[in-house]
């Protein structure tokens, strides 16, 4: 079993930038492929980015160039780096784990991003 806790949300002015970051307890996830997500108000949960085992990352198109997702595996950490940010990119940002890119066996809480126009 894995646990997943978030933390670094919080409110920030557009332009502005954030650093979220995910720990992960109970078992090593070097081995998992690690993604963010996100859910505005009213909204469904999109994907946000994801980073495979290597470091090999993927990111949707709304956040490209402004978001970096990196992985310290020796720490079991998970970090989003949040640059430039926009009204939009405001929600409840989540970290997932799991086997593959379509399996994200394991979630966080949550953490609140409130971007400020």
């Amino acid at each position: 079993q894995v646990q997943l806790v978030e933390s670094g949300g919080g409110l920030v002015q557009a332009g502005g930038s954030l650093r979220l970051s995910c720990a992960a307890s109970g078992r090593t996830v070097s081995s998992y492929v690690m993604g963010w997500f996100r859910q505005a108000p009213g909204k469904e949960r999109e994907f946000v980015g994801r980073i495979s085992w290597s470091g090999s990352t993927y990111y949707a198109d709304s956040v490209k160039g402004r978001f970096t997702i990196s992985r310290d595996n020796a720490k079991n950490m998970l970090y989003l780096q949040m640059n430039s940010l926009k009204p939009e990119d405001t929600g409840v940002y989540y970290c997932g784990a799991g086997p593959n890119c379509i399996d994200y066996r394991y979630w966080g809480q949550g953490t609140q991003v409130t971007v400020s126009s």
